[in-house]
């Protein structure tokens, strides 16, 4: 059983943002791209927390990435903000596009922000939870690299094209689901690798296209849709939404952008934002009360709502001040910085 080791709140950030600066990032990037590392770690979503700092590094080892590019936010419409991350992590981007998109929701109804020339590594949700914490409904989605075979097909032609909803609760912390339209998220698959683990039937194929458990095999071969042939028309709407629509790169074209290289997928990305008050005609309170019947009956039939677990971690180890990881993996993000 592997060892762990505790960190306390401040030294997740303090391991995150020194790791980032060591290797090439400014400050104004390792503070963003930290505030989602911390937030994963902080609701033990380990695949997305501080992990991500291998890719990250990776990334900008690679000479690809810029650790200091400034974003260019164009209010391109009543309803439409477009971010350029100018090569960038798109973490700076999104943080300084958010204000104008949320402003124009709230003006408009609806809203979207196109991120441009990016690198991509993190979870969506605390993204949509940006929106929701400002009352808004928030979507966001996104390509990556062509890890993932279509149904029926035997190589890899889609990402793991994530897609992330969240909605405001009055008073209490919003609904929210984040999910990959692959069975795994590549950090999954990672992990399985680490640990030596198997990993589930129905996951992944070899590169000759044969179903397998073992994670290598997965690695050098594709990972799977969920629901099969559904999951894979999601997938490709994912593809559609955040590449062609914004004038950016499809999931195959990230993937050879990069090269063979181990880096961050180079692509872009879509957030929705849509304000429940100009939507409803200003009805929201007795519209929340029937959104929060619609949940109660969910966990009145014993049923979880999305992000429960990972709100009670958040809730867990706020209150105690500490995480807990891996000491192996600790060991190697301390020598990342040398």
């Amino acid at each position: 059983m592997s060892e762990n080791i505790t960190l306390s709140l401040a030294e997740v950030r303090e391991l995150s943002e020194s790791v980032l600066t060591s290797n090439g990032f400014n400050e104004a990037h390792a503070q963003a791209i930290t505030d989602i590392i911390y937030t994963n770690q902080l609701g033990d979503c380990q695949s997305h927390g501080l992990y991500r700092l291998f890719m990250c590094t990776e990334s900008i080892r690679s000479g690809r990435v810029s650790g200091t590019a400034e974003p260019t936010i164009t209010d391109a419409g009543p309803a439409v903000v477009r971010a350029d991350a100018n090569d960038g992590i798109s973490l700076l981007a999104m943080k300084a596009a958010m204000p104008m998109l949320i402003e124009k929701a709230k003006k408009n109804g609806v809203a979207a922000l196109a991120i441009n020339r990016c690198f991509h590594f993190s979870a969506l949700w605390p993204e949509v939870e940006m929106l929701s914490e400002a009352g808004l409904a928030g979507m966001a989605m996104l390509p990556s690299h062509a890890w993932v075979a279509p149904a029926g097909g035997t190589r890899g032609l889609l990402g793991t094209n994530p897609f992330a909803f969240s909605w405001p609760r009055q008073g209490k912390a919003p609904f929210t689901f984040d999910f990959a339209t692959s069975q795994f998220a590549r950090g999954e698959i990672e992990l399985y690798r680490r640990a030596g683990k198997p990993l589930p039937e129905g996951v992944a194929i070899d590169k000759d296209g044969q179903p397998t458990t073992d994670a290598e095999a997965a690695m050098d071969g594709a990972m799977l849709t969920f629901g099969g042939h559904k999951g894979s028309a999601l997938s490709l709407m994912i593809e559609l939404m955040a590449g062609p629509l914004i004038d950016d790169l499809t999931s195959k074209e990230s993937m050879e952008a990069a090269g063979g290289k181990p880096e961050a997928p180079y692509h872009g990305e879509i957030i929705l934002a849509f304000d429940p008050y100009l939507l409803s005609g200003g009805r929201v309170a007795e519209n929340n009360g029937r959104a929060e019947r619609l949940f109660a009956d969910v966990i009145d039939q014993g049923a979880r709502l999305p992000s429960q677990r990972r709100q009670a971690a958040q809730a867990f180890n706020s209150e105690r001040d500490a995480v807990e990881i891996p000491k192996a993996l600790y060991d190697e993000l301390v020598a990342l910085k040398a």
